[in-house]
């Protein structure tokens, strides 16, 4: 199995959001996993010490980075996606609760298609990917397990979205590098930043697409910074009636309906098999000689504060 992207989480200030989202990484993504906590000086003592408790626990191959000095953060997340050179990074935004399974298959979408520079999953307040509703902010999803259950049975396509959208997205490195970056002189959110990543990136063949398999919950979503909605019109003057259109067409209806029928009629996880099968011998009484457990303890990078990023 290919190794799985890089997966970057900017730093943000509200510490309970920052537990639930170190919570949900831990229980939904692969162990080993690259993790890189971003911070640009945005976390309090509480926020530090949520994230020192849980570097010292977690499964995923973790690192965290913090600024002396904060620069902004579309500048930061510049300088951190510009350290994870070619690498393809998936980027979570800091309030974000991914479900079971969705960093797998946000990678198998982008490994799919050659021409997808950016999958972007399903959200609850996921705007031109928002489930159940279209461009509304839905309650958080009780059931994380059945959704992603739910998700994982939707078909292998890949509609065109708008853009990419800042709950979660996949960035192909090799695309991301070959159109300069993020425009860190233009704006200030990540929000905006990558909505114009993303233009950039269509305006030369890619494709930002939905990964109809996979879910990340948000609690609100994100927005631009002032003077950002302006930049992006003088830039993209047909932007607003492009996101209109989407909005109004809704093709991404029959998708977001199938979602909703399969959640409500998925049955129970398949059982999970015995751990210990029994074997000819043991099921006539005879004890198996020599066997033993075996584990493997999972190496964890301590915590360092730098000013200089470099990737996991």
């Amino acid at each position: 199995m290919a190794e799985l992207p890089i997966v970057v989480l900017p730093v943000g200030s509200d510490d309970v959001a920052l537990d639930a989202c170190l919570a949900a990484l831990e229980a939904g993504t692969p162990p080993g996993t690259r993790l890189w906590l971003a911070d640009d000086a945005r976390a309090g003592p509480r926020g530090c010490a949520v994230i020192e408790h849980w570097m010292a626990t977690t499964r995923l191959r973790a690192d965290y980075t913090r600024r002396q000095r904060p620069i902004g953060e579309v500048a930061h997340l510049d300088e951190v996606l510009g350290a994870c050179g070619d690498a393809d990074v998936a980027v979570l935004a800091p309030d974000a609760v991914p479900l079971p399974g969705w960093l797998g298959r946000l990678a198998a979408c982008l490994a799919g298609d050659g021409s997808i520079a950016t999958a972007t999953p399903w959200s609850n307040a996921g705007e031109a990917a928002g489930w159940p509703r279209i461009g509304e902010i839905s309650p958080m999803p009780r059931d994380h397990e059945r959704l992603a259950r739910a998700a994982a049975r939707m078909p292998a396509v890949t509609p065109e979205l708008p853009a990419a959208i800042d709950h979660c997205v996949l960035l192909r490195g090799s695309a991301r590098r070959r159109v300069g970056g993020l425009d860190t002189e233009s704006y200030g959110s990540w929000y905006a930043g990558l909505i114009d990543l993303s233009l950039r990136l269509a305006g030369l063949g890619w494709r930002n697409v939905l990964c109809g398999s996979a879910f990340v919950a948000r609690a609100a979503e994100g927005g631009p910074f002032e003077g950002d909605t302006d930049r992006l019109a003088a830039r993209w003057p047909d932007w607003h009636a492009r996101v209109a259109g989407f909005l109004m067409r809704d093709p991404l209806r029959a998708a977001r309906a199938e979602l909703a029928d399969l959640f409500a009629t998925i049955g129970p996880p398949e059982a999970q098999p015995d751990l210990f099968p029994a074997t000819a011998e043991s099921a006539c009484g005879v004890a198996d000689a020599g066997a033993g457990d075996a584990g493997d303890a999972a190496a964890v990078d301590a915590d360092r504060t730098d000013t200089t990023p470099t990737a996991p």
